[in-house]
């Protein structure tokens, strides 16, 4: 027998967050496009028959959300290793596109018929009651999507919000030109409706805008690269940070920073302090999925890079060819190398068991600095015994 008791993913249960939502808005869109085409077309409504096409319009937006949802809740795979959280982004350009287009047709429509004056239409009394009731229900799917939105974080369903809204004050626009046609003001129905697509195209180029932004990998927010800057500076180790690159991937975010460290300590301890960085930008902001840290010793911004000098093994042959004279150097336990600046600094450890008193340490300390100075690369030599 199954186990119902077994949990979905995280990514399955948003998607079946959006899918609810969006088909309750599905249900209504269907009931507004049908009541208001045909009671505007009984109550001689231009603005009500252009507000009844607009909610069919949502169907359109609709029917992206679901798809879109539907593979933007997959996991990464080989061929998209950031995961498909993209294909959210294409649906908002989409419905973006969807009002404009929509909007483009009303306004040729009513312009047409203020250019017309026969072509208006005498709006009646029962276009008033469907416009109070659209604006009430397309008010409603519209906190209730907001809310479902805010909870899943999806820039796309927070789109299709918009889109409802559009249609709550759409109708208000519509109420208010078939109260004044109906006073005697014939052309103000179809003005009204002109507002309307004004007012849809408007909020389709907004969206889409937002959503090509991203696509062309635009970054965070201001507000929201300070908050990763005061949160990464706050990082014990961080002495301070550049190369800060923000991208949206859907809903979420992505982070590349270079973080400078005390260039002493070990790779692991800087490793660890690229880790805390990490970790923190994870727990304090949860739209931000993921961050690559690059642990830097100084500022490679400013300072000469080091790609020119030679590789750990060219130069510890160089040095041991420097320091054969030297009978304790095949004693040599450990040699750290410094690339800062363009040049070395070079660190020797040797057992305590071959100095036996402080003079013989600072005979031989100056005897491997002096004996260094022939590989021109190194600015600095110290000797550590232990």
């Amino acid at each position: 027998m199954p186990d119902s008791s077994v949990a979905i993913s995280p990514q399955e249960s948003r998607y079946v967050a959006i899918r609810n939502v969006t088909l309750v808005g599905v249900i209504s869109n269907v009931i507004l496009s049908v009541v208001k085409i045909i009671f505007g077309w009984i109550g001689q409504s231009q603005a009500l028959i252009a507000d009844g096409l607009h909610s069919l319009s949502d169907l359109v937006s609709d029917g992206v959300v679901l798809v879109a949802a539907r593979f933007s809740s997959q996991d990464a795979d080989a061929e998209h290793p950031y995961g498909h959280g993209r294909f959210e982004t294409v649906a908002t350009v989409l419905v973006g596109l969807i009002l404009i287009a929509v909007a483009m047709g009303m306004l040729w429509d009513s312009t047409m018929r203020v250019l017309n004056p026969d072509s208006l239409l005498q709006p009646t009394e029962i276009t008033l009651a469907i416009a109070v009731v659209s604006i009430l229900l397309k008010e409603a799917l519209y906190h209730y999507t907001v809310y479902v939105a805010d909870r899943v974080r999806s820039q796309m369903l927070r789109a299709n919000a918009w889109h409802h809204r559009s249609d709550a004050v759409s109708s208000v626009v519509v109420l208010i030109g078939v109260a004044g046609s109906m006073a005697g003001a014939a052309w103000l129905d179809a003005a009204a409706a002109m507002v309307v697509a004004i007012m849809i195209a408007h909020i389709g180029w907004s969206l889409g805008g937002e959503g090509l932004r991203q696509l062309v990998d635009t970054g965070l927010a201001r507000h929201q690269v300070e908050k990763i800057k005061t949160l990464i500076r706050h990082v014990e180790g961080v002495r301070t940070l550049h190369a800060l690159r923000t991208r949206h991937m859907g809903e979420n975010a992505l982070v590349d920073v270079h973080i400078l460290v005390n260039p002493r300590i070990s790779v692991s301890e800087g490793h660890h302090i690229g880790d805390r960085v990490r970790a923190k930008l994870l727990q304090q902001m949860p739209e931000i999925v993921d961050v690559t840290v690059h642990v830097d010793p100084e500022d490679d911004q400013h300072h000469e890079a080091s790609l020119a000098l030679p590789s750990r093994h060219e130069l510890i042959g160089q040095l041991q060819q420097c320091w054969l004279h030297i009978g304790v150097a095949a004693a040599i336990e450990h040699i750290s190398l410094h690339y800062l600046s363009g040049r070395l600094n070079v660190d020797i450890y040797l057992p305590l068991s071959v100095a036996d008193d402080l003079q013989t340490v600072q005979q031989l300390s100056v005897a491997f600095k002096l004996a260094t100075q022939q590989v021109t690369e190194v600015r600095e030599v110290r000797v550590f015994f232990s």
